[in-house]
């Protein structure tokens, strides 16, 4: 009955309390209706979808004379095909990254004949949904991007009895494939419901086994020291902050592609946030709290194990953001503890944040935020769901046809099993860092405020290396560029290849590796992104060697290694009143009691 309480289903988060149930107003029974509707619609609002279709119709009714020629370019595309029937040349390739027909039977007749009529078929398609005049880019791009999700559903690479390359695993297998594929899909379906693990990998062991200990830790999240390997080390620690969307361990992987172990064995004292993985609990933690509870108190922290030593800060996609958020609030306050900023395909700009921005509108926020507050969170699965329809051939269907209709298995790696480690996110930091930052561009435009004051990030006058990847989809590099517009000091950008993840972890020797580097002094002209990419040779190997000469030339001199968590820690997990910074001046910060929540000395919750 309207008017009683209702307790709404929650999530199970192990150790995570149930949130308070909520009650059937209005608001909440909206709330509970688009929860139920997102796991039809993959997260996305309907109404954003139908509203950006209707601006599409309608000014595609209203411009009858450019839709008719069409019909002109469809006649065209069908005479295309029949060239290619009566045996001519294949009028049409596929587009870079379209691997759906790469098997060699798909060159041969019959196959060709289809392949040949898909892609001219696609080809119109996406002159129709881009040629209506009038209609709204943003809508634009939502068209195409759902026709061609539809499209890509409907490849006949995806249906069995069509792909050649099924119809020779079968035959040959006489149907093994099949059934190992029903397998693997069983496999995933549990592995999505947490009641599987990546085998051969444990975190300690073979994942996140760079040694060192948690030497403080907070409510939010948990800071590690690293133990060091060379007698000397800079006398400027580095610390790390990743994003809070990812576990920390994204760069320290196995031995041979850690950039945690690979930054020790060249003599830094290293420092990495954990952040703590939220549950319901957390539903409130603010964008801000992340700047005050973790980026502040770490380095307040690594200052009171490291004395009046400056740091390198580095910050990995969010964690980059964040860090430049916190580095700008700093600089406005004449707080000049830092060396160095250092930014992995982390965006400051988001006008052009690629097609994850088709998610990022008033309404779909307001439908995610109904989403999360009937749980606090948002899940890694609703993550990666948005993440993965970015690149669908690749991530979605290619994945299944080798899994579920080839029957092969993907031989497990650290990067899959890091990837299978997932996080949840808070569900006001979240919609917090979308609305401001994505939606309005708050940071760039200036006005993004920390402790009520706007903030600059041309205030920043700290030498700046940024990394972007060329296949990225998450924080395209054109994107991470921009901050030469924001800053006019001396930034360092590397262009590396690879894609958000495989091209930041790009260790030395790994093979078919290559980057571009070019340093812009202070003050020097800004060269546009696709100039800076023709003029900048590209160079074999691995970019991490150049960031290391980077922290070289702005550190000081060697020292003797500091001791884990501080001269009078007694390798206590929380130092003693660590270091903050308040009107300017240093004061004692006072830290709370830990919580039970380590694991091996990780946020395992």
């Amino acid at each position: 009955m309207l008017g009683m309480p209702v307790r709404l289903r929650q999530p199970a988060v192990a150790g995570v309390q149930p949130s308070i149930p909520l009650m059937t107003t209005p608001e909440n029974l909206d709330h509970m209706l688009h929860n139920w509707q997102s796991r039809f619609t993959g997260g996305r609002s309907p109404s954003t979808v139908a509203l950006a279709f209707m601006d599409w119709a309608a000014h595609t009714a209203n411009s009858p004379f450019k839709t008719a020629a069409l019909g002109q370019t469809a006649m065209t595309q069908w005479q295309r095909l029949v060239r290619t029937m009566m045996g001519g040349e294949n009028s049409i390739a596929p587009q870079p990254g379209d691997h759906r027909f790469v098997h060699p039977a798909w060159q041969q007749r019959p196959y060709n004949l289809l392949t040949q009529s898909v892609l001219l078929g696609e080809e119109w398609w996406d002159q129709l949904v881009r040629g209506a005049g009038g209609v709204s880019p943003p809508n634009e791009r939502m068209v195409a991007f759902t026709v061609r999700q539809f499209l890509d559903l409907i490849s006949p690479s995806n249906i069995p009895w069509l792909n050649p390359e099924v119809i020779e695993a079968t035959r040959a297998s006489g149907g093994r494939n099949l059934v190992d594929g029903m397998t693997n899909f069983l496999r995933d379906q549990l592995a999505a419901q947490g009641h599987a693990a990546m085998k051969g990998f444990k975190v300690g062991e073979n994942l996140a086994a760079t040694p060192g200990k948690v030497v403080f830790r907070n409510t939010l999240m948990e800071l590690i020291q690293y133990t060091p390997t060379t007698a000397k080390v800079g006398a400027e620690p580095v610390l790390i902050v990743p994003a809070w969307i990812m576990k920390y361990y994204i760069l320290d992987l196995s031995a041979n592609n850690s950039l945690i172990g690979w930054l020790v064995a060249q003599g830094r004292t290293v420092f990495a946030i954990s952040w703590r993985n939220p549950g319901a609990e957390m539903r409130d933690t603010s964008l801000d709290d992340y700047r005050r509870e973790g980026v502040m108190a770490a380095i307040d922290a690594v200052q009171t194990i490291c004395g009046a030593a400056k740091i390198h800060a580095t910050g990995y996609c969010l964690g980059g953001t964040l860090l430049t958020i916190a580095a700008a609030a700093m600089a406005r306050d004449n707080d000049d503890r830092l060396a160095s900023l250092s930014l992995f395909a982390a965006q400051t700009d988001f006008t052009e944040a690629g097609e994850l921005q088709l998610f990022i509108t008033e309404d779909q926020l307001n439908f995610l935020n109904d989403i999360m507050q009937t749980q606090g969170y948002l899940d890694s699965a609703q993550m990666g769901g948005a993440f993965e329809m970015l690149q669908s051939n690749d991530l979605v269907w290619s994945h299944a046809i080798r899994s579920y209709l080839l029957g092969e298995q993907d031989a497990p790696f650290d990067l899959m099993a890091w990837d299978a480690d997932g996080t949840r996110l808070p569900a006001r930091m979240h919609i917090e860092y979308l609305r401001q930052l994505y939606l309005h561009n708050a940071l760039a435009e200036g006005r993004f405020e920390v402790a009520g004051n706007p903030l600059e990030l041309g205030d920043i006058k700290l030498p700046i290396f940024v990394v972007g990847t060329e296949r990225d989809h998450i924080a395209p590099w054109h994107s991470v560029f921009k901050l030469h517009l924001l800053n006019d000091g001396e930034i360092t950008f590397v262009l590396t290849s690879g894609g958000h993840n495989a091209g930041i972890v790009s260790e030395p020797g790994h093979a078919h590796r290559h980057f571009r580097i070019r340093v812009r002094d202070a003050g020097a002209r800004t060269l546009g992104p696709d100039e800076w990419e023709r003029d900048t040779a590209a160079q074999d190997g691995s970019w991490w060697v150049e960031w290391g000469k980077f922290l070289g030339q702005h550190s000081t001199k060697n020292v003797v290694p500091p001791p884990m968590g501080g001269l009078n820690s007694n390798r206590s997990a929380t130092p003693q009143a660590p270091m903050c910074w308040k009107d300017k001046k240093p004061c004692r910060m006072q830290t709370q009691a830990p919580k039970p929540i380590l694991r091996t000395g990780r946020l395992t919750s």
